[in-house]
Formats: C-alpha cells, sequence, structure tokens
C-alpha cells in the first residue's frame, strides 16, 4: 500500500527567451506506507526537486508544471497555500542536510524544537517539551533534560542534525523527508545519526524518503531506490536488487564510484626526499600558558614526513585537528612551537615571515569551494591572481595561462567570463584547483576538498588529482573522514585523535589487523554496500561512541575514556610508548602487539552491544 503516488511529475525553469528549461521531466514513482524510499543521482539529477515537490515546494525560479503528488488521495500540487501550510510540518516533515544552517542561531534549541507544536496548536508547550525530552533520550543525545536549553553552537554537527530530526517528528508527522542528512558527518558520527534516524521511521512506522548520493548509506536505510538522472528516472527497486544486480548503466556507474579505485603514480629519482617535515608541532587557539602551550591545544606535538611526489593521507572524527593541522603547516594559524621544514629548509610558522618562494611551494584547497572563491570575480580573475602575484604574468599571456590552466583541471575556456554562483559544486572545486596550480606548488594541502560532492564528482577530482601528479610531481597532503578516498589515492596515513597521531603508517597499513583501538573503530564504522550491515554491526560500533575531547593531559592517552581496552591505573596515569608494529605501522598505546591482535579478535567476538531505550509512544 501506497502513502504517496507521483505522477508525470514536471519542474520547469522559466526563460525570457525561448521555451522554458524542463529540469524534472515526467517522473513517476510511489512511496509505500511505512517504508523508506531513497532517491539517488549525482547533483543536479533532481533528487532534491523532486524530494520538495512531495511538499508542493519549488525552489525560487522553478516551477510545478505538471504532474500530480497524490498523499491519501488528495493532490497536494492542487491545494490552495493554506492547505500546504496546514500540512506542512505537521503530516509532512523535512529533515535539511545542513541543520546548522537551519537553526536559528539566536535561539534556544528547546524553542525552535517545539516551534511546530506551537504552529500547528496540536500540542500544549508542556506536552511538547514533554515530548522533545523524550525524543532527545531515546536518539542518545547527552543531557536530554537539559539539552534544550543550549544555543545550536552548544552542540556538535551531529547532534544538531538529530535535534533536526526531533523537530521533524515532534508531531507524528506520516512522511518525513531527509535530505542528504549525513553527507558532511565523518564516519563514527554518522552511524550515530543512521542509528537514529531508523529508529525513528522503525519505531513510528513513519514513511519515509531519504535523498542521498551515498550509496551505503542508501543501503542501511531504504527499502526502495529510485535512480535519477537528468531529472529522469533511470531505475526503481528493491533495495538489495538494485545494489546486487542493477539494471541500469547508470546505477552501475553509481556503484562503480562508491568504490574509488586506486590511483596512485609510481615514484621514482628521489623521490623518497621530503618535500615536507613537520616536527613536534603545537598549536591551538588562546594566549600561552606559563607552559607555552596555548589555551586551547589542539595540535599536540605531531611530527610527519611528506616524500616528493608521494601523499600522506589524515583521518579522524570532526573535532580531531585535522584542519588546524594543514591551516598550521599554510602558516594561516601559527603554531605555538615545533619546526616546518620545506625542503629540509626552515620554514617560518607564521605567514608573514614566509618568502614569496615558501608561499607559492605551499597551496591549500578548503573543503568549502563556494566560501574560499571571491563571488564577485570572473574564473579568470580568480585564476590569474596567483599568475601576476607569483610569476608576475599579465596581459594575454596572462589569460593564454588561465586557459592552459582551465584545460588542465578539465574545465572549458567558455567558463572564463563567468562567476563563482555560475558553477556546479565540481565545477567550482575544479577552480579551486586551478588557482592553487596557478602558483606552480611542490605541495598541495586538500581539506576535505570531496566531502560536499557527490560520489561520481567526487571520483572524478581523485582521478585528475592524480594524473597532475604524474605530470606536474605533486605531493599532497589529504584530509578526509572518508577512508575509501584516503585508501584510493595515498601512499601514507596517519590517522589523528585529539590532535595526537595515534597510528601512523603505509596505506597497506590501513588494510591488515592489528590496529590502534581508535583505528579499529574507524574502519569498523564505515558502511558497506549491505543491506542489514547497520543492524548486524552498527549497534556494537555505537556502544562505543563519545565526544573528542581535548588534547590528552600530561601526553596521556587521548582515546582512553572511549577506549575499551584502556588499563586502569596505566592508561589515565602514564603516558603511552609509541610502538612499531610488524606491518610497518607505528601506534600510539600502551599495549604490545600481541594484546593488540586479542583486542582485535575480542571485537569481532562482540555481540550486538547495549540495548537502547525506546522511542517514545505516539501522541
Amino acid at each position: 500500500m501506497s502513502l504517496v503516488q507521483v505522477e508525470n511529475l514536471r519542474v520547469t525553469v522559466p526563460r525570457e527567451l525561448g521555451e522554458d528549461l524542463t529540469i524534472v521531466r515526467d517522473v513517476s514513482f510511489e512511496v509505500p506506507k511505512g517504508e523508506v524510499t531513497a532517491l539517488i543521482g549525482e547533483s543536479g539529477s533532481g533528487k532534491t526537486t523532486i524530494a520538495l515537490a512531495l511538499m508542493a515546494y519549488a525552489r525560487s525560479g522553478c516551477r510545478l508544471s505538471g504532474g500530480r503528488v497524490v498523499m491519501e488521495g488528495r493532490d497536494l500540487l492542487g491545494l490552495d497555500k493554506a492547505q500546504v501550510l496546514a500540512l506542512r510540518g505537521s503530516e509532512i516533515a523535512y529533515v535539511p542536510q545542513s541543520a546548522a544552517a537551519a537553526f536559528n542561531p539566536g535561539r534556544r534549541i528547546m524553542e525552535q524544537v517545539i516551534e511546530p507544536a506551537r504552529i500547528h496548536g496540536r500540542l500544549s508547550d508542556a506536552a511538547a517539551r514533554r515530548k522533545a525530552v523524550e525524543l532527545f533520550r531515546s536518539m542518545m543525545l547527552p543531557d536530554p533534560e537539559t539539552l534544550g536549553d543550549r544555543y545550536p553552537h552548544q552542540v556538535s554537527g551531529g547532534q544538531l542534525q538529530r535535534l533536526a530530526a526531533a523537530m521533524a517528528v515532534i508531531l507524528d508527522p506520516k512522511l518525513v523527508i531527509l535530505d542528504e542528512p549525513t553527507t558532511a558527518l565523518d564516519v563514527t558520527t554518522q552511524i550515530e545519526v543512521l542509528h537514529a534516524f531508523k529508529r525513528l521511521i522503525r519505531d513510528f512506522g513513519t514513511t519515509g524518503v531519504y535523498v542521498s548520493h551515498d550509496l551505503a548509506v542508501v543501503a542501511q536505510m531504504a527499502d526502495q531506490i529510485v535512480t535519477l538522472r537528468d531529472g529522469q528516472v533511470q531505475e526503481i527497486g528493491r533495495t538489495r536488487q538494485v545494489i546486487t544486480a542493477p539494471q541500469s548503466d547508470y546505477t552501475r556507474r553509481l556503484l562503480a564510484a562508491a568504490r574509488p579505485r586506486e590511483v596512485h603514480p609510481d615514484m621514482a629519482g628521489d623521490a623518497r626526499r621530503p618535500v615536507l617535515e613537520v616536527i613536534n608541532l603545537v598549536g591551538g587557539y588562546g594566549p600561552a600558558g606559563a607552559d607555552g602551550r596555548p589555551y586551547k591545544t589542539v595540535i599536540d606535538n605531531v611530527s610527519l614526513a611528506i616524500p616528493a611526489g608521494s601523499n600522506l593521507g589524515v583521518i579522524g572524527e570532526s573535532g580531531c585537528g585535522k584542519s588546524t593541522l594543514a591551516r598550521m603547516i599554510a602558516g594561516l594559524l601559527p603554531a605555538t612551537s615545533g619546526e616546518l621544514m620545506l625542503d629540509r629548509r626552515q620554514m617560518p610558522l607564521t605567514l608573514g615571515r614566509r618568502s614569496r618562494a615558501q608561499l607559492k611551494d605551499v597551496q591549500i584547497l578548503f573543503q568549502m569551494a563556494d566560501t574560499a572563491l571571491n563571488p564577485a570575480s570572473t574564473v579568470e580573475e580568480i585564476v590569474g591572481r596567483p599568475l601576476t602575484f607569483y610569476h608576475g604574468t599579465r596581459g594575454a599571456a596572462r589569460q593564454r595561462r588561465v586557459l592552459d590552466l582551465l584545460d588542465m583541471v578539465q574545465l572549458p575556456g567558455r567558463l572564463l567570463h563567468r562567476r563563482p554562483r555560475q558553477l556546479s559544486g565540481g565545477q567550482k572545486q575544479r577552480l579551486n584547483l586551478a588557482r592553487a596550480l596557478a602558483a606552480e606548488p611542490r605541495l598541495i594541502l586538500c581539506d576535505e576538498i570531496t566531502s560536499a560532492l557527490d560520489t561520481v564528482v567526487a571520483a572524478a577530482i581523485i582521478e585528475l588529482l592524480a594524473d597532475l601528479q604524474k605530470t606536474l610531481g605533486l605531493s599532497y597532503m589529504f584530509i578526509s573522514h572518508d577512508l575509501s578516498t584516503v585508501r584510493a589515492i595515498c601512499d601514507e596515513v596517519m590517522v589523528l585523535y585529539a590532535g595526537r597521531a595515534v597510528e601512523h603508517g603505509p596505506r597497506s597499513a590501513l588494510g591488515q589487523e592489528p590496529y590502534h583501538p581508535y583505528t579499529r573503530l574507524l574502519l569498523s564504522s564505515v558502511p558497506e554496500l549491505d543491506p542489514g550491515w547497520i543492524d548486524r554491526v552498527g549497534r556494537a560500533v555505537q556502544s562505543r561512541q563519545g565526544n573528542i575531547g581535548a588534547a590528552g593531559a600530561a601526553g596521556l592517552c587521548p582515546f582512553r575514556s572511549r577506549c575499551a581496552m584502556r588499563i586502569a591505573g596505566c592508561c589515565d596515569r602514564i603516558a603511552p610508548p609509541l610502538r612499531r608494529l610488524a606491518k610497518g605501522a607505528q601506534v600510539l598505546c600502551h599495549h604490545d602487539e600481541t594484546a593488540l591482535w586479542a583486542g582485535a579478535g575480542a571485537r569481532d567476538a562482540e555481540g550486538k552491544g547495549t540495548a537502547m531505550p525506546a522511542l517514545p509512544q505516539r501522541s
């Protein structure tokens, strides 16, 4: 039995000259009651546009120009404005991709979570607050009784995403639309959020529509998959059938992109000579104390080396210090102490003291290309500026070089006079890369550059980076919480936790036991392209979740409060040694290799974990 039937839906963009542009063309599918239907596809495939149409909503500049969206016998596209507003938040709810952008930073969380109850008058304030607290508790949020008194900036990204879900279901809607709600989350936070969403849908009997480009996540959440491309349906099927035996070539392409192939260029000559060395780097925020350390230490005694022509991956949860480390190397955030060596010559810790040659040799690509690109500048100006600054190139020679760089990153020359807002997400990141290449750097710091991109675009960016490395001899430090991406492109991997390197070794070491307990937690949190994975192993993983604290006091293991292998009277009193394992990695741990192997066996034999509290009953 279906809750919603979408029949020949058409969405257009009116144009002053010529025919309207059709961005969703005659889309039809059904949403079975009590199930989750996933809409998947690349950026621009129409996923979110179609999901919003289920609420009888079209984004600015778009028009719902044809077809029907029928819910329990009512065509939602034929309702008047008052009838539609009565449905939204009451019978149909929406969880956005970015909860941080959806919450008002100036209002307390509780006031916003219960707002739908106030708007629709379905619950008294007291009843809504009680239900909100029950929802907070059921979704494993900390301090459920007082959490609502905080402001949005006082909770983590994963907690805020669960709070957005609580707001969506406060009135027990019949349909919940989840629009890429875990895209920007690290793997351990993602598993918490997925558990919370799955429980809400299962225990409330709610019907869901899940928008995503991440097939591994969809495999855990969805009962049915609708594959979309360019606003048209490519395939509809049950999740296991689509994942294991896809019918369309496009779905097979999406599945291939979800498993990035390894793209490691061969290193030759003096490639083992380090282009960058980081020695005992310490840094953070706030004034330095009597011990010379910052008020809040974010990076604590980190050392690494990146050989010329090779790649180092830095992985860890949000808040572990990955991006702060990149900013310290780039000089954007001065380190408190330690050394930076560029081509075996000392490089100042502060940006202002570096030579132009040192600035040229180390470039950084930021996670959000939107905020890294000047919205008022054209593509030509954005790429041309470093050409003039570093190389003095001007006029016709500059324009020729800009076109060469655009071709290098596979952007067409016709984009030369466009501005960032006129580009897609993948095009913006390629432009970001072209700007960095204009400096002719030795090292590029890539800070989560594929996390906001769909799998197909992200795979293309990774292959482009590998091709450029072969051609130009570049080195990369690749920061990510996507372990498959790191495996695909990196030669060495560093695992960072609370500002400390807890494991560091060759890429091959990331694929074999034994691991540092934190590395094992990260690896076990990565969703697999296997429906039911989260039900089999997710609870055991979630039972070891927690929040990253400050860098470990007095050199103690920073992971000790979350570690299932911690040794009472040792881990909380004595700094752990750095041990070299037979697989070639180093781990910061009191346990020797034999004990770590034993821990691996114990984790593999672990049961389903602790029971989770029941969800509150429907009102």
